[in-house]
């Protein structure tokens, strides 16, 4: 009876819905009652009109405790929705530069991508290489670098500038240690 398959999480073993035979059950004020038959804990629980929640199947015998069913998947679902609200998803924000960039060019990409660092984001830098550009991929390397320099110690490099192809790519990410 213990391998009963279990997809949906709100789905716990409560009241009716135990399929155990006998429980070790805990009351609401955390004093072990003792391994009992279910109908004896179901009995229990009703007297004290809470209910008999499963809260650790896998062990022998199945641990049960007397509490409020419905207080208890709030609780649950408010510590999910914290747990949620304080992870900070960081995203890859791409910059596309050009070996032949101006300079004026090249500061705006760069107070963009200073932009993406400050809230947290990490950047990929892209450079490609049209025609016989390719020829030339040291400036692009050298435009690269440049533009990584200006950031000072503001950023961590977590790819150097490495050639894929046509490509040059790098990319940077904020330094939180700062």
């Amino acid at each position: 009876m213990n391998c009963i398959n279990r997809t949906n999480k709100s789905s716990d073993y409560y009241n009716d819905n135990i399929p155990f035979g006998n429980l070790l059950v805990i009351t609401d004020g955390g004093e072990n009652l003792g391994i009992l038959a279910k109908n004896t804990a179901l009995e229990e629980a009703y007297r004290r009109e809470l209910d008999l929640v499963v809260v650790s199947p896998q062990s022998n015998p199945p641990v049960a405790k007397i509490m409020d069913y419905s207080k208890y998947r709030y609780d649950q679902q408010k510590r999910l929705r914290e747990i949620k609200k304080n992870q900070k998803t960081v995203e890859v924000k791409e910059i596309r530069l050009s070996p032949v960039i101006g300079d004026h060019d090249l500061m705006t990409k760069f107070k963009q991508a200073e932009k993406f660092i400050a809230k947290g984001d990490k950047v990929k830098i892209s450079l490609r290489f049209r025609g016989r550009m390719i020829t030339h991929s040291r400036q692009g390397f050298d435009v690269v670098n440049r533009f990584i320099e200006k950031f000072g110690d503001t950023i961590i490099i977590e790819q150097k500038p490495k050639m894929e192809g046509r490509f040059l790519h790098a990319a940077i990410a904020p330094n939180i240690k700062k």
